[in-house]
């Protein structure tokens, strides 16, 4: 007899937050703190969403995307969540660069970046000056119209070599180009700019596990292996949720799967009013991503001058169709030595190398194709490797490649979606309780509301306005 993983659930809960990425536990985590009764329903068998690990044989262990957050991580985590975790989290301080225009190691804030663009690229100060000023300023109310190309040539005129400094971290970030809303570059860029890179030390296995037991400490019930196949809507609004077959009752959902099968799949378009349909139909998903995850030998180290997060290309200039191309030319290398994680030197050192990928370059491969294909991802990714770890091949103990594919196979994001939606997103997320009292969304949207800490801080925002909302129909 098939386990029950919904034994012991109530019939109805204040609020049913489906998914477990960390916009959705920060949702529940908040609202469960505030004294609602709150349901967890992640569809599979680990919390975390795209904040998520796995294990190998011989203790080797893999994060998916632990590979840096800006400095608001700390306050978020501490206030929202305890100091425990923000005590975990600590700054990386040699981030690399290396491609044909220029190499350079940064602690990538913005003392520094002033310092490399006026010394080493030969800047203005007061180009550099201005430029981070209006990056720093922007909000969402802002003339959007301004696309991040635009301000990039506002500031450096005809300089790519910045451009590329400046650009090639966020779109790895965050899958932003130069044709997106200049606002969705300059919010996440300032981000980092404040204070630097940021990682949570231990791994994400430490990190969700504490959130994982934060969340019930706060009396949220949290359940694994529940996919959630309709959201019920009535005349006043939301009633219930149907759940690995069973329905349960709520006063409220908020939905951290993709904007996209929120609307069309899991409530449906015949719940919405025409023109809003429309608007929701036109909301671009964001890339994919391919990485290569390699774990060193017993006893293998790596000179930590290689760098925390090195930014590779062999491309001679920046380009965004080349960093979602098939044939690959940029690459992040995340590298994990034994202080960013502390038990790491039982297990070996780690690399994952992460590129941006489009979904419909792996889509309709059949299986050998995609075999091959995912053992050439492997294979360019090693020869690229060579260049900072000699004799890399020699040096590792198991390798494998996770595709569009996989992420879209492990999170049920469209298209393998690993930062959410493109910036009209943000605005139909937003739209959703209006359209269906009760009904809100906190995944990835908009490009400014992706990441470890914008999915977080949205997080934050949908848990008050559910609270409030919660507050008045309870008075009613």
């Amino acid at each position: 007899m098939a386990k029950d993983f919904l034994q012991g659930c109530q019939d109805y809960y204040d609020v049913i937050v489906i998914g477990s990425g960390l916009a959705g536990m920060t949702t529940a985590n908040i609202l469960g703190r505030a004294g609602h009764r709150v349901l967890l329903l992640e569809q599979h068998y680990k919390f975390g969403g795209l904040a998520t690990w796995f294990r190998r044989p011989k203790s080797h262990i893999f994060d998916i995307s632990l590979h840096g957050f800006p400095a608001g991580m700390l306050k978020s985590c501490r206030r929202y969540w305890n100091q425990e975790i923000a005590d975990n989290i600590v700054q990386l301080k040699n981030i690399r660069f290396d491609n044909p225009m220029f190499s350079l190691t940064t602690t990538f804030n913005r003392e520094d970046f002033t310092r490399l663009l006026t010394s080493d690229f030969g800047v203005p100060a007061e180009s550099v000056r201005d430029f981070f000023d209006a990056a720093r300023n922007m909000n969402f109310y802002d003339d959007q119209s301004m696309t991040t190309g635009q301000l990039f040539e506002k500031y450096f005129p005809g300089r790519e070599d910045v451009v590329r400094l400046l650009m090639e971290p966020i779109t790895y970030a965050n899958g932003s180009t130069l044709e997106d809303p200049a606002i969705t570059y300059g919010i996440v860029f300032s981000n980092f700019m404040a204070k630097g890179v940021y990682i949570y030390e231990g791994g994400t296995d430490d990190l969700i596990g504490k959130m994982h037991a934060e969340l019930k400490k706060n009396g949220v019930d949290c359940r694994i292996n529940c996919d959630v196949s309709k959201i019920e809507v009535g005349r006043q609004g939301i009633e219930s949720v149907v759940v690995n077959g069973r329905t349960i009752r709520c006063g409220s959902v908020i939905s951290n799967s993709n904007l996209n099968a929120t609307v069309f799949q899991l409530v449906g378009e015949e719940k919405f009013d025409p023109q809003f349909v429309d608007q929701a139909r036109q909301v671009r998903l964001n890339n994919s991503s391919t990485q290569v995850y390699m774990a060193m030998k017993e006893g293998v180290e790596i000179d930590e001058s290689t760098g925390d997060l090195l930014f590779s290309s062999t491309a001679p200039l920046f380009r965004t169709e080349a960093l979602l191309s098939p044939n690959i030319t940029s690459r992040t290398f995340s590298f994990y030595y034994p202080r960013t994680r502390p038990d790491a030197r039982k297990r070996g050192h780690a690399i994952v190398s992460s590129t941006n990928a489009n979904f419909s370059d792996w889509e309709h491969l059949d299986a050998s194709e995609y075999e091959a294909q995912k053992q050439d991802l492997i294979e360019t990714t090693l020869n690229a490797l060579e260049k900072y770890v000699p004799n890399v091949r020699d040096k590792i103990d198991h390798v494998e490649a996770a595709t569009p594919r996989t992420f879209q196979h492990y999170t049920k994001h469209l298209s393998g979606a690993s930062f959410g939606t493109k910036f009209e997103g943000l605005a139909v997320s937003r739209a959703l309780p209006e359209q269906v009292p009760g009904l809100y969304h906190a995944g990835s949207v908009g490009i400014i509301m992706s990441g470890w800490l914008g999915a977080i801080n949205y997080g934050v925002i949908v848990a008050n306005d559910v609270d409030q909302f919660l507050m008045k129909s309870q008075a009613m």
